[in-house]
């Protein structure tokens, strides 16, 4: 058995996420349990270096990277001083800054080694470069943990910063990012003086624009075949573009982008002929506005899970990354990432 601290920043900032799990292996399935968890949000400041992190000069971007391992370690510290408990070791994902697997470029901000020193717990991190090293795309990460604790769902997408899709074809998993969401939705949102947009009662107030609708949908990534994966540089410089060439109200463009969204999970996952379960994790699944929209697209059956899991699955999922790298199992696969081969990523921090 063992008891992790699973811990991911997502691309959305909604925050820190630190789940207490527990791990166990029996009959050769895996069992899993999320103890305690809590979402320690970003302040505007902190929400400003990681939104402006890729402006840096390599000297203060080396700077923030420890700052950020020493912030994390002391978020772990204060979460850890509510239990009586102290896990086996801490799995963190960090904060993804740079994503440009073409050009073997990826990296996740949160040094774990200050996480280490600041916490005197063991520290597992940086789970994406080996992949991108072996020619990868490092991402999406989550499906072994889809595969290996969530198997009894058809398909499962979570709704984070970027929509992801993770399932199973002939005893193979296949994963890949459909689009963005909660990312693009909340930077609308700013501009209009709210953080994000509370179950889509902004978007709601806007006209559908046909137009940009379809001009979204012909952006060249969506009819690219997977393996693939998305990152802010492409959002700034492929997605953000295609609005600005419209003069269309900030509301009607979040109106059409909820469509898009929709749209497009529909689209990766309306293929088969009979009614597959679709099991949805992350912030975007608490938009009633937002999955009102995929289920008018959808012919699967929608699945949604306790608030917990809803909120704290991929730090679970990272929890469990740390589990297989301890153990040398395979924690990432090469028909997700395309990688050259089936590998155990991640760095250890032992303390």
């Amino acid at each position: 058995m063992y008891k992790i601290l699973g811990i991911m920043s997502g691309t959305s900032l909604d925050g820190l996420d630190i789940a207490f799990c527990e791990f166990k292996k029996s009959s050769q399935k895996w069992k899993y349990k999320i103890l305690k968890a809590k979402t320690f949000s970003y302040s505007f400041q902190w929400k400003n270096k990681l939104a402006n992190a890729h402006k840096l000069s390599a000297k203060n971007f080396l700077f923030l990277h420890n700052e950020f391992g020493n912030f994390i370690g002391k978020k772990v510290n204060l979460f850890l001083s509510k239990t009586n408990e102290k896990p086996d070791f801490i799995a963190s994902h960090g904060h993804t800054i740079f994503h440009q697997p073409d050009k073997k470029l990826t990296f996740q901000l949160g040094s774990g080694a200050e996480i280490a020193a600041t916490t005197n717990i063991a520290t597992i991190c940086d789970f994406r470069t080996l992949d991108v090293a072996l020619k990868g795309q490092g991402a999406p990460l989550v499906p072994i943990g889809d595969e290996l604790l969530f198997n009894e769902f058809d398909f499962c997408i979570n709704i984070g910063g970027f929509a992801n899709l993770s399932y199973s074809v002939d005893n193979q998993r296949i994963a890949y990012d459909i689009g963005p969401a909660n990312i693009i939705l909340n930077y609308l949102a700013k501009t209009l003086g709210q953080d994000f947009d509370e179950d889509g009662n902004l978007g709601k107030q806007g006209i559908f624009r046909e137009k940009l609708f379809q001009k979204l949908n012909e952006i060249e990534y969506f009819s690219k075949p997977f393996p693939k994966s998305l990152s802010r540089e492409w959002l700034e410089n492929q997605f953000i573009p295609v609005l600005q060439k419209f003069n269309y109200s900030i509301l009607d463009v979040l109106r059409t982008i909820y469509e898009h969204i929709a749209f497009q999970i529909s689209r990766s996952t309306n293929f088969e002929n009979s009614v597959k379960t679709m099991f949805f994790t992350g912030g975007g699944t608490h938009n009633s506005f937002l999955m009102k929209r995929i289920e008018h697209f959808s012919k699967n059956k929608i699945v949604i899970p306790d608030k917990k899991i809803i909120d704290f699955k991929e730090a679970l999922i990272f929890a469990f990354l740390g589990v297989l790298r301890l153990q040398g199992e395979i924690n990432c696969l090469k028909s997700v990432t395309n990688a050259g081969k089936n590998h155990s990523g991640g760095i250890i921090f032992s303390i």
